[in-house]
């Protein structure tokens, strides 16, 4: 059975925890081989219903909140509907991004006809640091290249951060929907692992008992020893030497 899951804060109208890569929000028939989903886990740790209000990609780590009753749930649902929230993810992509990147780029729902109509998604990415690997994935180019980047949804379209990164050229490593497989195969050999490396880093939400501002963040140095996600990021960021801008 998976183990109890990492509480980044809790009172008597929500709760949010840090959600492990590889594990499913909810069941759905679409994985039926899965075993680790966050609202049954979540239920019987803290022997309460728990009420979900948005969600992560099975793939994506990080903070998720769960409701802790219908009325907070209708709350934080209606919240997310209107975009009253603010959503800071990390991703680890392909190549270097420049400094900043603004994406309006419609898109349309991923099991949509062809011809359904696009919908508005815009994010905001910022590269936070650089790395140049003197090791060759494509003989064309002596070096390879990746880049930590910050992302900032500003609508909420399924796969958006991974669809939009796809679209400037920069998909995010790990991603084998939008990716390359050759390549993601290359640094999963480098990184010891195989995963999808977004990782959903900050959400400020308008508490539904007070409409205050709650903000709720992952700090991967005070939780390395809680979950294995922020040591991989850790790792990550020490394994090479990151030129970091702006410093």
């Amino acid at each position: 059975m998976p183990g109890p899951l990492h509480i980044l804060w809790r009172d008597e109208h929500l709760v949010a925890v840090y959600k492990p890569a590889g594990w499913l929000v909810h069941r759905t028939g679409l994985d039926a081989g899965e075993t680790r989903f966050v609202l049954q886990t979540l239920r019987d740790q803290l022997g309460q219903r728990v009420y979900p209000v948005h969600r992560l990609d099975k793939g994506t780590c990080g903070v998720l909140v769960m409701a802790l009753h219908s009325d907070a749930a209708r709350a934080l649902g209606l919240a997310f509907e209107q975009q009253r929230t603010h959503k800071r993810y990390i991703a680890l992509v392909r190549g270097w991004l420049p400094e900043h990147a603004d994406v309006h780029h419609p898109l349309r729902p991923d099991d949509a006809p062809p011809d359904a109509p696009v919908q508005d998604a815009h994010t905001r990415f910022r590269c936070l640091a650089r790395l140049e690997l003197n090791a060759c994935f494509d003989a064309r180019h002596p070096t390879t290249r990746a880049s930590l980047v910050e992302a900032v949804p500003t609508t909420g379209r399924r796969h958006q951060i991974r669809r939009h990164l796809k679209h400037l050229a920069h998909p995010i490593l790990g991603d084998a929907t939008h990716g390359k497989g050759p390549l993601n195969r290359w640094w999963a050999e480098q990184l010891g692992q195989t995963r999808l490396w977004l990782h959903a880093q900050s959400l400020t939400v308008p508490h539904p008992a007070t409409g205050a501002p709650l903000e709720l963040a992952c700090d991967w140095n005070a939780l390395q020893a809680h979950v294995p996600d922020a040591a991989d990021w850790l790792r990550l960021q020490q394994q090479w030497a990151w030129h970091y801008l702006g410093s």
